[in-house]
């Protein structure tokens, strides 16, 4: 148990795991870590040695996590040994690269027949991995890839080229073809995304673990709770704000659900929230946390690789947009309260900030540590190296004035054995950060792995200019429904890819189009694909967060899963403001700034009001029908335009307003 008071999120925890491989996984995983650490801060690595070593780790524990028939059975002989040819596939997959890298880049181009078997063994082995970690649609969509670069009349299987479209249409390739692009060059497996994962985002899975481990959890939570406790609705508006805090832990909104929605749904539900409507909050909320910067569940490295703009910088432009759709969720969250009469709990129940903050104020320091350091331009890798250290050194700190001062003051007795059991616990506990850093980074990293493939493949057939064609076609050359087409294509993706896998995926295949035929900027463009990532989380009939708030709530999946959809409606309107108003990103003067904030936080508050019926006071149909020409005015690229939707918004909300007062007034 964490002192956060809930256990950490274990991926692979619910298999029943023998002794023996507990050890090797804690060994695997505490070596993963180490060696990262080693490689962030001490002596950076080559391109090909820091992700295929990364690589061959996360894929042994991969293996050794999750059983090849799943976690509800046990390992038996057959699938013991099956488990332990993918365990040498694994070691062979990056061991062949270090040992003979120089040899494979001496003969590029002419491989030889090892390096096809190599590469081959590679495919089947990251396949499979994926299978196990991040689920069975990340591993067909992979195979589907690869069918696809077979199809044509060059191809292994020039038959299946008979199959395909004429605009999919291509010349195929053979496997000595397709393997050196998938293992063996710089734009397949090892490619860009896995060399994200490799140095960026395990680095701050980590410092989220070491964070988690030593009970930040706990700490962001009370402390929404002691700033939004009395409020209406306070339990809610504390899930809302704490999500947001955890997002910069958790890189998982379902592991944000499971971490915060613990403590907020039960209590969502004891101040009145219908059971489906508070697990439909916290799954808002939580997937809130994936686009809440610094850390943005590892996009904001991913969308800084791929548009070759400063971290700092796609964090700054991220910090509006992601307050735009907070405040959104907390306006429904109060509006909700408004409604059902609800009140604040009362002050013994809550804890206070003097008492929260005296108790962790040691957890903002690392945060301010990798804030100052980001500002200083320094690598995010190094960044978040020296983040960790920071908080081993408050630890350690924190740890001596207990010994030192507190304890004595307190008149507990330090003998060597207490003082001995505290150090191991200690150590227990820093053995724990660095294997749960390790275990929440497989996921992320074998769905990168397989990204590697299905982008290794859209370069190799041209497919990406393809897609950008036939978007071209169906939308007809209008933005709008171009929009809406990244939007389907987002959450048919995530229903088989997490976040990141979806994101890639997506900005290889509509990126070109978006930017080059429809002239969206090319940080729009990546920042609206990653937004429309996000909606699998919250969109039925896939809605994984919202199942997950469900399973705590003890709400029907589907009814939780249409809340979280109503709530986390800023998750589509921001991305198409964004496009429609693009100096909110790429800047501008001041005042146009202000006024661009301005309405689109206008916009989103009236389009809370209009769903829900209700502001101030019970809204009419015409008023919301009223409002409804104001809001998509907003989104005009006309300022005139803007303006008289600004006004028409106004002007009925404060009608709402001017009802309320008068029916509280006594007659």
């Amino acid at each position: 148990m964490s002192e956060s008071g809930t256990s950490p999120v274990i991926p692979g925890s619910q298999a029943n795991h023998s002794r023996q491989v507990l050890w090797l996984i804690t060994l695997v995983a505490v070596g993963l870590s180490l060696f990262q650490l080693y490689s962030a801060g001490i002596q950076p690595l080559g391109l090909f040695y820091q992700r295929s070593i990364h690589l061959m780790l996360i894929m042994m524990l991969a293996f050794l996590m999750f059983p090849l028939l799943g976690p509800k059975h046990d390992r038996g002989l057959a699938s013991g040994l099956v488990d332990a040819l993918f365990l040498g596939g694994a070691l062979i997959t990056g061991g062949y690269l270090v040992l003979y890298l120089d040899d494979i880049i001496n003969r590029a181009g002419f491989w030889s027949q090892t390096d096809i078997v190599v590469g081959c063994i590679a495919t089947v082995t990251v396949l499979e991995a994926a299978r196990r970690a991040v689920g069975l649609g990340m591993t067909i969509i992979g195979l589907i890839a690869i069918l696809y670069a077979f199809a044509g009349p060059r191809g292994e299987l020039p038959w299946l080229g008979q199959f395909l479209p004429g605009i999919l249409e291509h010349r195929g390739y053979n496997l000595d073809r397709l393997v050196g692009q998938l293992y063996l060059g710089q734009e397949g497996i090892f490619g860009l995304p896995m060399g994200v994962a490799a140095t960026y985002i395990f680095i701050f899975v980590l410092f989220g673990a070491f964070l988690e481990i030593t009970g930040a959890g706990k700490f962001f939570i009370d402390l929404a709770y002691a700033a939004t406790g009395r409020q209406r609705g306070g339990p809610a508006k504390a899930a809302v704000i704490a999500s947001a805090g955890m997002g910069s832990i958790s890189g998982s909104a379902i592991a944000n659900v499971v971490t915060t929605g613990a403590f907020t749904i039960p209590l969502m539900k004891r101040l009145g929230y219908k059971p489906h409507q508070a697990g439909g909050i916290e799954a808002a909320a939580s997937t809130g946390g994936q686009i809440m910067p610094p850390l943005m569940g590892a996009g904001a490295f991913l969308i800084a690789e791929y548009t070759r703009m400063p971290y700092l910088d796609v964090v700054k432009v991220s910090i509006l947009p992601a307050i735009m759709y907070f405040a959104t969720v907390y306006l429904f969250v109060h509006i909700i309260a408004l409604k059902q009469g609800m009140q604040g709990m009362a002050r013994g129940e809550l804890p206070q900030m003097r008492d929260v903050m005296g108790a962790g104020w040691h957890f903002l320091l690392p945060l301010a540590v990798l804030v100052w350091l980001l500002v200083m331009n320094m690598s995010p890798m190094r960044v978040g190296y020296y983040a960790i250290l920071t908080m081993l050194a408050v630890a350690v700190a924190r740890f001596a004035v207990w010994f030192l001062f507190i304890a004595p003051r307190k008149g507990d007795k330090v003998t060597a054995a207490t003082l001995t059991e505290a150090v191991r616990r200690g150590l227990l506990k820093l053995l724990g950060g660095l294997e749960l850093g390790a275990r929440n980074a497989v996921a992320v990293s074998m769905a990168c792995a397989v990204a590697g493939i299905i982008v290794g493949v859209v370069g190799l057939t041209g497919l990406g200019l393809k897609f950008s064609s036939m978007m071209m076609a169906f939308s007809g050359g209008n933005l709008l429904l171009a929009l809406v087409m990244v939007l389907l294509a987002s959450l048919v993706l995530g229903m088989g890819l997490p976040v990141t896998a979806s994101y890639i995926v997506l900005i290889v295949l509509v990126g070109p189009a978006l930017t080059a035929e429809f002239g969206v900027p090319l940080l729009i463009a990546h920042l609206v694909v990653f937004w429309y990532s996000q909606d699998s989380n919250v969109t039925p009939p896939i809605a994984l967060a919202g199942f997950a708030g469900a399973a705590i709530a003890g709400a029907k999946p589907m009814d939780t899963g249409l809340q979280a959809w109503k709530f986390a409606k800023g998750l589509y309107l921001i991305p198409l403001f964004m496009v429609y108003n693009p100096e909110i990103i790429m800047g501008g003067p001041v005042p146009l700034l202000v006024w661009t904030a301005f309405t689109g936080l206008l916009a989103l508050g009236a389009f809370a009001a209009a769903l829900e019926g209700y502001l101030f006071t019970r809204m009419g149909w015409p008023s919301r029908a009223l409002l409804l020409p104001g809001i998509v005015a907003v989104f005009y690229p006309s300022l005139a335009v803007e303006a008289a939707g600004a006004a028409l918004m106004v002007l009925v909300l404060a009608g709402n307003w001017l009802i309320s007062r008068r029916s509280s007034v006594p007659a």
